[in-house]
């Protein structure tokens, strides 16, 4: 016997390609996959020469191909229907790759962040060397603070996944000054790929000064007030805007865990 027409029962077919049985009844019942011959005591015996078959039957199944689909090419295989769903599904792999990407994105930065705020005091302030950024900016003063309609609004400018990479706020230096807090200048999130919905403001590399804050938003006002007072004891020209992002937000049980990192730039002396 030549190993290309061993016979094997449906339990040790479905373990040899890691299936459950009734898998395989499935699709014999549709007609879709059946066992190949009959024995003399009446079971049917599948022929290990249809593994390969089989294998790219699940192949197309992986690639959300529908049963009726699979059944229809695979009742009626020629070879410009396997190019038609290959060059298909090649352009649908693509994008379910690129969209893989994103979200491995995604998690790096969150896990990045949350090993960061796993060190930190309730309060602390530095300063930092940054690389550039690239930024996609929406305006919003967050005058009507509505969570639901924040979100809304996010919502009709951004995809989700760039949503979920964070959102935060920005507001000018002067207004931070001043204490003028009822109006930011508008909300951004990193970018994870190109965009034409919303502006784009690159945040550029150098030093930054610092501040990160446990707690509820309503501390934000006093860190800005130690941040320009660090500032000006430590004879540093503070430039630009003034960035929040929170942190930790997917990690905590109480708003007093919550993390928000405040940055300003720091202006270069020559």
């Amino acid at each position: 016997m030549t190993h290309t027409n061993i016979k094997m029962t449906t339990a040790q077919f479905a373990k040899l390609h890691k299936v459950n049985k009734r898998t395989l009844h499935y699709y014999d019942n549709i007609g879709l996959f059946s066992p190949s011959t009959k024995g003399d005591n009446g079971y049917r015996y599948y022929d290990v020469s249809q593994s390969i078959t089989f294998e790219y039957i699940r192949m197309l199944k992986e690639m959300n191909m529908s049963i009726e689909e699979i059944t229809d090419y695979y009742k009626h295989p020629t070879a410009d229907k396997f190019l038609k769903i290959a060059d298909m599904k090649e352009t649908e792999l693509d994008l379910e790759i690129q969209k893989l990407k994103r979200i491995k994105k995604i998690l790096k930065a969150k896990k990045d962040q949350i090993r960061l705020c796993e060190d930190l005091q309730e309060q602390e302030i530095r300063i930092e060397e940054c690389k550039a950024v690239k930024l996609s900016v929406l305006p919003y003063d967050f005058v009507d603070d509505d969570i639901s309609h924040i979100f809304a609004f996010l919502n009709d400018n951004w995809s989700i996944e760039q949503i979920r990479m964070g959102v935060g706020s920005f507001i000018s230096l002067d207004k931070v000054i001043n204490k003028a807090f009822e109006r930011y200048d508008g909300i951004y999130t990193y970018m994870l790929g190109k965009t034409t919905v919303s502006d784009t403001l690159v945040r550029s590399k150098g030093k930054y000064l610092c501040g990160y804050q446990k707690g509820s938003w309503d501390k934000a006002p006093a860190m800005y007030e130690k941040m320009i007072a660090y500032a000006r004891q430590n004879n540093l020209m503070l430039t630009g805007y003034a960035y929040e992002i929170g942190l930790n937000e997917f990690t905590i049980s109480s708003p007093e865990e919550y993390v928000t990192k405040f940055m300003i730039k720091i202006e270069e002396k020559y």
